[in-house]
């Protein structure tokens, strides 16, 4: 918001980043930036965490314009010079909760406020993924956004999941991370804001046994096959096992051979938009679950 001191803006940790004027050039963590561009700012530049590589990874870039959002590194390898270099006068980070910067380590993120705001928003288990949208939204109007476009289409998707997820017979939906040809971290719905969403819907989806592991189970693919899915929602991140790597893999196979296999990005994009399309697949993948 802007008034008479100048920008000022209160993130998830209860801090304050405030600016003589409204901050242009933003830099921000990678989910963060693509979120951001669906709800109509353009970052300057995106980082990545110690899960990603030397290039940005297409699975969460959203609708980026990777041509001329620059792209600053990741985790450990992030150099704080070359990210200042660049003339930032904002970064906005993300959180998974207790306030800590995820992705860049803790004295790179010390670093970087002492010379600029960082803004983190938490898009952990505490929160909805209509309300860590509604976060980015509110950061978005602060730097000077418009309302964003896709309310519509959102509303309608969420009106489409529900009436298909409740007609009938409810298939069975599984949501994964590949972990090599041995194993696979089954996601435990109830820590991913994106897959409560589903639930909320009336989507059913499968709970890993209890066990070690907050956000995931790890278990052997014969495991995974023997949970008997119907719609497979499959990480698609650069950090996950690709699924064409799977192909000779008997477990992945019985597990995949009626079911449908829906690309799933944990970290998602959470504009309206991405919202509504996400929802769209998987009521796709149930609709097609039922006609086999």
């Amino acid at each position: 918001m802007m008034d008479r001191t100048g920008w000022q803006f209160t993130d998830d940790r209860g801090q304050v980043s405030t600016a003589l004027r409204r901050p242009a050039r933003v830099v921000a963590y990678v989910q963060a930036g693509a979120t951001l561009w669906d709800y109509g700012i353009r970052p300057l530049g995106i980082f990545g965490s110690d899960h990603d590589g030397e290039a940005p990874d297409p699975a969460k870039t959203g609708a980026l314009p990777l041509d001329s959002v620059h792209y600053l590194g990741a985790g450990s390898a992030l150099d704080v010079d070359t990210l200042l270099g660049t003339g930032p006068d904002l970064v906005v980070a993300v959180s998974y909760g207790g306030g800590h910067v995820y992705g860049i380590a803790p004295e790179t993120a010390k670093r970087l406020e002492e010379h600029l705001p960082v803004v983190v928003i938490d898009v952990g288990q505490t929160r909805t993924l209509t309300g860590i949208g509604d976060r980015f939204a509110e950061l978005a109007r602060a730097l000077g956004a418009d309302e964003p476009a896709g309310a519509d289409e959102l509303a309608a998707a969420r009106r489409r999941l529900r009436a298909v997820a409740e007609r009938g017979e409810h298939p069975r939906v599984l949501a994964l991370s590949p972990a090599g040809q041995e194993s696979a971290h089954l996601a435990r719905p109830r820590m991913w804001p994106e897959l409560r969403v589903l639930a909320e819907h009336g989507v059913d989806l499968v709970e890993p046994a209890e066990g070690p592991g907050a956000n995931w189970s790890t278990v052997g693919w014969a495991e995974a096959a023997a949970l008997g899915a119907d719609v497979v929602l499959t990480d698609v991140r650069s950090n996950a096992t690709p699924v064409e790597r799977l192909a000779d893999n008997a477990a992945w196979a019985a597990l995949t051979r009626d079911a449908h296999v829906v690309a799933w990005n944990p970290e998602p994009v959470c504009g309206p938009r991405a919202h509504a399309r996400f929802l769209t697949l998987v009521a796709d993948a149930l609709e097609a679950a039922r006609r086999t």
